[in-house]
């Protein structure tokens, strides 16, 4: 059970920490703790939501050199325990989503509707399966705002959209790399995707990605006001502006470039949080990044 809620794919919904790290809320009152309640209950959903997802991918999961080796597939988990324990989830996700308020309970059903949708129908339309998957991640970014209530920069949900984007075509691309020929035995839109397709997506996405993100840096207004000790032994030539989140592009555009050699891999990028902690450079290039931009929002200016 167990393996087949896939707790490393959590590691997805810490997306609904951005809204809170950017408003600068990060340290005032519970913010922080409502926001871990949020992640929990989100968690519920989306472990309920890979059961279902087992149970109608039974045929085709156990033609998949890897997906046959999940317990539902492999005849581990018994289907009626699974189907229970998922309805069980759901009901209790939307339950407690009202605790967060109704926008945030919307937030869960409406991640509930989209995702049993795409396992049903969606997945199967060529585009809209990229669509969906990408979906997700934007939603959990909303529920996270909703959980507080706080405003987003139009330039970071921008930034949001193209990174879901970027992420879901890889996923797309790394399958097609991975299973070649086969591919549209094991998902059948990968039957209408050509590898120079895909290329063209990512290369699209990831461009948007880093120049989306380069913007809102330049045009986020700083959460501080004063001068810190460290600006007053700068040169006023960089102490005097307030633009020190740009400092993070590069862990940006290099954490965009590191993911998209490793989706040419196939195997290694089945999942973006597979890739996340197999690779130490990326892993290590997202925890410098998260870091700096902590520092920067909540350490320069006070």
């Amino acid at each position: 059970m167990v393996r087949s809620i896939r707790p490393r794919q959590t590691l997805k919904n810490l997306s609904l920490l951005a809204p809170l790290i950017f408003s600068g809320r990060l340290f005032t009152d519970n913010y922080f703790l409502i926001t871990v309640w949020a992640i929990i209950i989100f968690s519920i959903a989306t472990s309920s939501l890979y059961l279902i997802n087992d149970i109608i991918d039974l045929p085709r999961d156990r033609l998949h050199p890897l997906k046959k080796k999940r317990p539902i597939a492999s005849g581990k988990l018994p289907i009626p325990i699974a189907l229970f324990i998922a309805i069980i989830g759901i009901f209790l996700s939307l339950s407690l989503s009202f605790s967060l308020g109704f926008f945030f309970f919307i937030i869960i059903f409406a991640y509930l509707l989209i995702q049993i949708s795409y396992s049903f129908w969606l997945k199967n339309i060529i585009i809209f399966d990229v669509l969906v998957i990408a979906g997700g991640f934007i939603l959990r970014v909303y529920a996270g705002a909703f959980a507080i209530n706080v405003h987003m920069n139009v330039w970071f949900l921008l930034c949001v959209v193209s990174l879901a984007l970027f992420l879901a075509v890889g996923k797309r691309r790394a399958e097609l790399a991975f299973l070649q020929e086969t591919a549209p035995q094991h998902r059948q839109t990968l039957s209408f995707y050509s590898n120079d397709l895909l290329d063209a997506y990512l290369s699209m996405f990831a461009n948007a990605t880093w120049l989306v993100y380069a913007l809102f840096t330049f045009f986020n207004p700083p959460l501080t006001t004063g001068t810190s000790l460290l600006l007053t032994k700068l040169p006023l030539t960089i102490a005097g502006i307030n633009k020190w989140l740009m400092a993070t592009i590069p862990f940006v555009i290099y954490g965009l470039m590191r993911y998209m050699s490793i989706v040419y891999q196939g195997n290694k990028a089945e999942s973006p949080e597979k890739v996340l902690l197999s690779d130490k450079p990326l892993l290590t290039t997202v925890i410098l990044w998260a870091l700096l931009v902590v520092f920067i929002l909540y350490g320069v200016g006070v």
